[in-house]
């Protein structure tokens, strides 16, 4: 059975930095592509960043470039969101999506696995 667990979030002040982690387990992810995303109250789930299967592509969206920066650790199946100058609108409950099997990176449909969800609070 496929788990994903997040881990890392947590409230801190505005231009503060936290580090997400999201651990697959239940077979290997090696050549999947993964990604994180993210909910705010009453907003749809909207993409934040992607990397794909060997991590010499990543993609982000416009409100988190070079802010965020996604990483994966393949040969532990850990997916990472490095997040530096939080703002209070990055406020959410992120998620990682493991293993896209159609569609475009950037939408949550397609993704074959998603994590719990951990919640991020940026205090302004």
């Amino acid at each position: 059975q496929v788990q994903l667990v997040e881990s890392g979030g947590g409230l801190v002040q505005a231009g503060g930095s936290l580090r997400l982690s999201c651990a697959a387990s239940g077979r290997t992810f090696s050549s999947s592509a993964m990604g994180w995303f993210r909910q705010a109250p009453r907003k749809e789930r909207e993409f934040v960043a992607a990397i794909n299967w060997n991590g010499a592509s990543t993609y982000y969206a416009d409100s988190v470039k070079g802010r965020f920066t996604i990483s994966r650790d393949s040969a532990k199946s850990t997916v990472y969101l490095q997040m530096n100058n939080l703002k209070f609108e990055d406020t959410a409950v992120y998620y990682c999506a493991v293993e896209k099997t159609f569609g475009v990176l950037s939408r949550p449909t397609g993704w074959d696995y998603w994590g719990q969800g951990t919640q991020v609070t940026v205090s302004s």
